[in-house]
């Protein structure tokens, strides 16, 4: 094999716990940012470029599972081990609603137009609740065959997807009647699917396999072995042509979207990956692992074209911390 490069990435310390859940806002005005859920119970809140820590969530008494930002990412919702789920301010840190359940709450998503939240967790059903009326009881939807592992929105909020802890397969769901659809069938269970920015395809781990499917007409697109069970994969989102994944041989794999072909392989977790994601702009992506650390590694050198093109701005230079207090602040100020 041909020697490869050795990345060497930033490494984000902070939780005291393993890190089970990454994800990415959209670019904002400001930048992107980077969530993370973990056992030690506070979700933390990072530059997306810089790795740099913003605030630390705190409120929870148990392990966090999972956890999302919306839209504008003014906004952040975590999925909990202490039968919650908690809606924050990610300006200022501060719990805007707590969703109580009556089990362990896994997974939760924000509706693409950030009126809804979904959950699902040890209950065996999915909970959608309006955001702009966070005390009126959640529309449920029920017949779920196992502890929901997994939960996304698709189509323009009409269809939310699902995954078991304990069965294989994602389960689509009507949003409107409350019926499930459609079954993308895998043999294992499916630790972590995740919806493309485009909208295209349903990226999906379960066992030692990497699959994706047309989120549209929800065929089998590609489905590749991967060397060992992986628990996370991401697929780039700006050309769409590699992917990544990590799980129990604590390395992160980059591979070739068309061929399969492994084309990267970064080392430096000292447990499990447990979680993968691709920045919105596709120039980095993060892995979060049992050893409590996030690190974010540098995808290749993007071509001048596709770095003007990744920013809203043009091209971006690294963000200091002082200039995100300040932007932040400026926030704080623009929305009283």
């Amino acid at each position: 094999m041909d020697k490869k490069k050795v990345a060497v990435p930033l490494v984000c310390h902070g939780h005291s716990r393993p890190v089970v859940d990454l994800f990415y806002s959209p670019i904002t005005p400001d930048g992107f940012f980077l969530i993370s859920a973990s056992k030690d119970s506070t979700p933390m809140l990072r530059n997306g470029e810089t790795g740099d820590w913003i605030g630390t969530f705190e409120g929870h008494k148990g392990a966090v599972w999972s956890c999302c930002l919306d839209t504008n990412a003014l906004r952040a919702a975590s999925a909990s081990a202490d039968f919650t789920a908690k809606l924050w301010d990610a300006l200022t840190g501060d719990v805007l609603h707590s969703f109580d359940h009556k089990h362990i709450v896994r997974a939760c998503s924000f509706s693409e137009d950030t009126h809804f939240l979904l959950t699902g967790g040890f209950e065996k059903l999915l909970r959608i609740f309006d955001l702009n009326r966070p005390d009126a009881p959640p529309r449920e939807v029920e017949h779920s065959p196992g502890s929901v592992r997994t939960v996304a929105w698709l189509h323009s909020d009409q269809t939310i997807l699902s995954s078991c802890s304990d069965s294989g397969g994602v389960r689509l769901w009507d949003v409107r009647s409350g019926e499930m659809v459609r079954t993308l069938e895998t043999k294992s269970s499916v630790t972590s699917a995740e919806v493309s920015k485009d909208g295209r395809y349903i990226t999906t781990a379960d066992g030692s396999s990497v699959k994706f499917w047309d989120a549209n007409h929800f065929g089998l697109v590609k489905s590749y072995d991967m060397p060992c069970n992986v628990e996370s994969a991401s697929l780039e989102p700006k050309l769409g042509d590699k992917f990544i994944a990590g799980g129990e041989d604590m390395w992160i794999r980059l591979f070739d979207f068309n061929t399969g072909e492994e084309i990267g392989c970064n080392k430096g977790h000292h447990g499990p990956v447990h979680c993968v994601r691709f920045s919105p702009g596709g120039e980095s992506y993060a892995s979060g692992s049992e050893d409590g650390t996030i690190r974010i590694w540098q995808t290749g050198p993007l071509s001048p074209k596709e770095k003007e093109s990744s920013v809203p701005n043009g091209p971006s230079k690294p963000i200091t911390v002082d200039e995100i207090g300040t932007k932040l602040e400026d926030l704080k100020v623009g929305r009283e």
